[in-house]
């Protein structure tokens, strides 16, 4: 079965495995560079800390060292590991099959290629294995929300096949993927000529994908985290970037104010609102 060989092993009797391996060392170079040049090119650093330091003038309390790790902890394990900031349970669970995928796929790439590619060498069968999930995984979810969730498709009603440069990311990944299953496959069963075109597309798509970070969305992977954590230390700090503080019905101060009368005797569950129907009036 295909999905437990080395396509990397297959392809060292082609390419040198220096090769490869300087490939995916020039393809981490450009995502830590394009990241950079974003971050610079956005002035998001810049603003990060520029906010972060806006937001001490106007805090009502310290927080403490011990208290930032446990805030750093539920970012990781809340926004990070789990993006429970999706409301919509489907983008959700599609977010999640693409991250993990990703992230799987990559680092299953990068052990096969600098531990198990090479004369003699045999790659347990757990890393062909995750490598070829990894990539079926973030089709699944990529595919998914595409086709189906995206807003401007489910809720706008516009053609999948319409694209805009900031859809660079996201077809480049599954690019990327779907060419990497299809390579290994044709490999597998000996398509010859197939295959050299499929490997030829599936390095395109890497390459697009790795190379194109300034023109993505990928940098926002790194400094979404970041900023997920700054706002949860400015609701600890008491500066809430600025914000009102959230009033609490059970609070008589909150209740009597003006702006709340209206609300006083109303229940605090309305109902659903705005979330009785999915917006898909086109």
């Amino acid at each position: 079965m295909f999905f437990t060989v080395n396509p990397f092993a297959e392809l060292s009797g082609m390419i040198p495995v220096t090769v490869m391996q300087v490939y995916v060392v020039a393809m981490a170079i450009l995502v830590i560079g394009g990241t950079m040049l974003d971050t610079l090119h956005k002035k998001s650093a810049k603003w990060f800390f520029e906010n972060a330091e806006n937001a001490k003038k106007s805090a009502t309390r310290t927080v403490g060292g011990g208290e930032k790790v446990g805030l750093a902890i539920k970012t990781v394990t809340s926004e990070v590991l789990t993006s429970s900031e999706f409301s919509n349970q489907k983008r959700r669970l599609s977010h999640l099959l693409s991250m993990y995928g990703f992230v799987i796929f990559i680092i299953s790439t990068a052990v096969l290629v600098f531990a198990y590619t090479g004369d003699g060498m045999v790659a347990p069968t757990i890393w062909p294995l995750l490598w070829h999930l990894g990539a079926l995984s973030l089709c699944v979810g990529g595919y998914w929300f595409w086709f189906a969730i995206r807003v401007d498709v489910a809720a706008e009603g516009k053609s999948p096949f319409q694209l805009v440069r900031a859809d660079l990311f996201i077809l480049s990944l599954l690019a990327t993927a779907t060419f990497g299953l299809l390579w290994s496959f044709l490999q597998a069963v000996g398509a010859g000529y197939l295959t050299m075109v499929f490997l030829g597309l599936f390095i395109i798509a890497s390459t697009v994908l790795f190379a194109g970070v300034l023109w993505s969305k990928f940098a926002h992977m790194f400094f979404k985290p970041a900023a997920a954590y700054q706002k949860k230390v400015t609701i600890a700090d008491g500066s809430r970037e600025n914000l009102p503080e959230y009033a609490d019905r059970n609070n008589p101060a909150d209740r009597d104010r003006h702006s709340m009368e209206l609300l006083k005797d109303a229940p605090m569950n309305m109902g659903l609102g705005i979330k009785r129907e999915q917006p898909n009036h086109y």
